[in-house]
C-alpha cells in the first residue's frame, strides 16, 4: 500500500527527543511506530492500552505511594516473601 498521507503532530522536544531514543535501541524510527501505533488502533478499534481516569481507590494508592504512606521497607527479598505469604 502507498504511503501518501502525512500524519504532524507538535509535541514537546525532549519527549520526541528521548522517544527516537527508545526506538533506535529496538531498531524502529518514528515512521514505522506511528504505523504500527496506527495498525493497533485499527486491529483493536480503540487505543492498544487503557486510556481512563482511575477510580477513588486507585487515586489513593497512587498519592500513597508517591508520598510514601503505608510504605513497607523489608531489610531482605526473603522477609518481605514471608510478609506477603502471612
Amino acid at each position: 500500500m502507498a504511503k501518501t498521507t502525512t500524519v504532524q503532530a507538535q509535541i514537546d522536544p525532549m519527549l520526541k527527543q528521548d522517544a527516537e531514543k527508545v526506538l533506535a535501541a529496538i531498531g524502529l524510527n518514528s515512521t514505522t511506530a506511528i504505523n504500527m501505533f496506527y495498525s493497533q488502533i485499527k486491529l483493536r478499534q480503540g487505543l492498544p492500552f487503557d486510556a481512563r481516569i482511575p477510580n477513588a481507590e486507585t487515586r489513593e494508592a497512587i498519592a500513597e505511594a508517591r508520598t510514601g504512606k503505608k510504605l513497607k521497607k523489608y531489610d531482605t527479598a526473603k522477609a518481605m516473601l514471608e510478609d506477603l505469604d502471612g
